[in-house]
């Protein structure tokens, strides 16, 4: 099984391209819907970010606006936060990948805004980069409510910038040109890697079934 990681930075065009891989019956793992799974009530990270993090829970749910006024631009606190959330989030994408394997899934996109960032491009077999220019990624962001410029450049400064993503992208989705294009790209994408074999999640599933 093909596992594709699929990134962009913010007001790239992301998620509407990831919703395109689903359209077309690739199934999806959304990160960040697992973590809002996760921060809802009833969500597994709850009582841990609360204990971290007191006064960030109301009504069973972390206030995720409250949280990130206690994380945000400090490096100490979100690594924190990080070391609740990704194990949880881990442990989410595992079980999406069995079930998709006992499906007898060839292909699999995983959402994972921060790929590059957090080394994820390294398990998974190819990485796919939604790309736009500046000026309409900007546009894009500034119409989001409460978002301002200067929220925007701290967001940038926290993400691998775009030519990188790009320059180490086995395929790029250029989202500028309108959704006709996208989807002309992602059904290239999905052509290209028919009949192809995954070399990740085969080797790990055999590797833990052997430990046990």
């Amino acid at each position: 099984m093909i596992l594709i990681g699929l990134t962009g930075s913010i007001g790239m065009g992301k998620s509407e391209t990831a919703k395109m891989f689903k359209r077309e019956g690739v199934p999806v793992y959304d990160a960040d819907a697992a973590v809002h799974k996760l921060m809802a009530p009833g969500g597994a990270a709850v009582a841990k970010v609360e204990a971290v993090f007191p006064g960030v829970v109301k009504d069973g749910a972390v206030v995720r606006p409250d949280l990130g006024k206690r994380v945000f631009g400090k490096p100490e606190e979100l690594r924190k936060l990080e070391r609740i959330i990704h194990p949880l989030v881990g442990l989410a994408q595992r079980r999406f990948l069995e079930q998709a394997c006992r499906r007898g899934e060839s292909m699999v996109v995983l959402d994972i805004p921060l790929l590059f960032e957090t080394g994820g491009n390294r398990y998974v077999d190819v990485a796919v980069t939604v790309s736009a220019p500046a000026f309409l990624q900007r546009q894009r962001v500034l119409a989001r409510p409460g978002m301002t410029d200067e929220r925007l450049e701290q967001i940038r400064a926290q993400q691998t910038p775009d030519a990188e993503k790009r320059r180490r992208a086995d395929f790029i989705v250029p989202s500028g040109l309108g959704k006709g294009f996208a989807l002309k790209a992602v059904r290239g994408i999905i052509k290209a890697l028919q009949g192809r074999k995954g070399h990740v999640w085969p080797e790990r599933v055999k590797r833990r079934r052997a430990r046990k």
